[in-house]
């Protein structure tokens, strides 16, 4: 009897380690699943600490509003609202002038997003920017001045070559008017060149199917771009730029 008796403590024995064995693996599965699913931003972290650090003594700081983080220095990165109310804004401007043709603002995933169409800006096959244009970018820099996050200006065109000897191609068009629109901008306007930036995307980022003349007309632009505060941590700061 004591014989038997021994057996079955031992066998019960070994359930007990059965068992603690699955709750170790199913811990260890767990915490491998969660480990992957985080992504820590080391260059984001120590910003962040360098931040708190200057604001505890008295300097900037990093400021969290709802769910978005920014560096603030003299204002807050500006939430997805606030950004719907500046495109409203704008749009309003130029309804009540009358050149709502012109301009259209959406918000997508990268921000608030102006579109300026080519015939307010530029005669065809040009980066000359024409007096309709300044007017209008002058009323969009209003809305830039105090806007911290980061303005990416984009050049775009529709699908027909062009081939001369200052562009030959769309993709330097597109670059050429977008540069334009970003030297006017620094030049004429409160806008820090660190913060604001400048890309030609030539026909590849097309609103409209280029089969018609009509969508042809709207696929020529310039989007500036406000970006979302995501998208504005993740531009390069500048922090070495000695103006």
């Amino acid at each position: 009897m004591g014989r038997k008796r021994r057996l079955d403590d031992h066998e019960n024995l070994e359930r007990w380690l059965l068992t603690y064995a699955d709750l170790i693996t199913l811990l260890l599965a767990f915490f491998i699943v969660m480990y992957s699913m985080s992504q820590v931003d080391a260059k984001k972290f120590g910003k962040m600490s360098k931040a708190l650090s200057g604001a505890l003594r008295g300097g900037e700081g990093i400021i969290k509003r709802g769910d978005e983080i920014g560096v603030a220095s003299g204002g807050v990165v500006l939430q997805i609202g606030r950004l719907m109310s500046i495109g409203e804004k704008i749009e309003a401007r130029f309804r009540e002038r009358g050149d709502s043709k012109h301009i259209s603002a959406e918000m997508n995933e990268r921000g608030l997003v102006i579109h300026i169409m080519e015939s307010a800006l530029f005669k065809q096959g040009s980066a000359e920017l024409e007096s309709l244009a300044k007017e209008i970018l002058d009323i969009v820099a209003e809305h830039l001045k105090y806007v911290p996050n980061h303005v990416r200006v984009e050049g775009h065109t529709d699908n027909v070559p062009i081939n001369t000897l200052k562009y030959p191609s769309n993709w330097e068009l597109s670059s050429a008017r977008a540069t334009e629109v970003v030297r006017y901008l620094i030049e004429n306007h409160v806008v820090g060149p660190g913060r604001i930036s400048a890309l030609g995307y030539g026909e590849y980022r097309p609103l409209k199917q280029n089969n018609s003349a009509e969508n042809r007309a709207r696929n020529r632009r310039v989007d500036v771009v406000i970006l979302t505060a995501e998208m504005t941590a993740a531009e390069p700061t500048g922090e070495f730029y000695n103006p």
